[in-house]
């Protein structure tokens, strides 16, 4: 068992519906009934799965498969993907100073950033998300999943495989499989290369800028993929990917939706937690689709 404390407030029921949204098949699970959400997990060449949930003033993980020697390891990553080291209060006093904004951050004060379990697969995740839905790209994951992936030796109810290593998929014909554009499929054997080739592809960076130009040297990765990974892998809290739809369309008013460049100017003002601005603007926009 693993407590992770976080600065309250918390928002365990918007983090938990996000990764609910985008969980992948046989790599994640959310009791639809409950409060837990599960996945997979390769740690010191070990596999196992890994369940957490919110208790009183913390988050509770359970660990099965994983040595206790690696538990410190686990706890940092878990920290990264559920967010425990945001300061809520600081990003509410700057982004309350946005007229859009206020509201959001008062409904939704302890609105998390998620992060991420596997840099890897996180990568992959964006790249699969280009130009379509939430609901298609964690179609073409799964189906990856289970193409390349590693099965456990002992599944879990629906959870059953590792998901696939660099090495797993660098020479694959991901394309083929996935029945999905060459080029994408081609970006995907591309950061699978530069994985292997550099094992420090996904350690954090010294600015955003150097960050993105790291990602956007990469065959297939522009820059809404890679503001997309600095924001959920390197956990930059400045991120933010301009011409996102989702963005442009929660900002829409009487007179249309923003320009990227109009959103770039006005998001100034969120310095420097413009990814949680993103957050925020994502929550409500789903919100919104949702409810028509």
């Amino acid at each position: 068992m693993l407590r992770l404390p976080y600065r309250p407030p918390y928002d365990w029921a918007a983090i938990r519906a996000f990764l609910a949204k985008r969980a992948i098949p046989g790599v994640e699970m959310v009791d639809p009934g409950g409060a837990t959400y599960a996945r997979t997990v390769s740690a010191a060449g070990r596999h196992g799965f890994l369940t957490v949930e919110p208790g009183d003033g913390c988050l509770h993980a359970a660990l099965r498969g994983i040595e206790a020697g690696d538990a410190p390891t686990v706890a940092g990553r878990l920290r990264s993907l559920f967010d425990c080291d945001a300061d809520p209060t600081a990003i509410a006093a700057c982004l309350a100073r946005d007229p859009v904004l206020a509201p959001l951050v008062a409904a939704r004060p302890g609105l998390r950033l998620p992060g991420a379990w596997d840099p890897f697969e996180t990568g992959c995740r964006a790249i699969l998300g280009q130009q379509v839905s939430v609901a298609a790209a964690i179609g073409l994951a799964g189906t990856l999943v289970a193409a390349f992936g590693t099965p456990l030796a002992e599944p879990a109810g629906g959870l059953t495989h590792i998901f696939p290593a660099p090495a797993a998929l660098v020479e694959a014909d991901v394309a083929r499989v996935l029945n999905m554009p060459r080029a994408r499929g081609a970006a995907i054997r591309a950061l699978a290369a530069a994985a292997l080739a550099d094992p420090d592809l996904f350690a954090p960076a010294e600015t955003l800028e150097a960050a993105v130009l790291r990602f956007t040297v990469i065959r297939g990765i522009g820059p809404w993929t890679a503001q997309y990974i600095a924001m959920r892998v390197l956990k930059l809290p400045d991120a933010l990917p301009v011409g996102d739809v989702g963005l442009l369309r929660a900002l829409e008013t009487g007179t249309g939706r923003p320009s990227p460049a109009a959103l770039l100017a006005r998001a100034e003002a969120w310095r420097p937690y413009r990814a949680y601005a993103a957050q925020h603007l994502w929550a409500a926009d789903e919100a919104v689709v949702k409810g028509r």
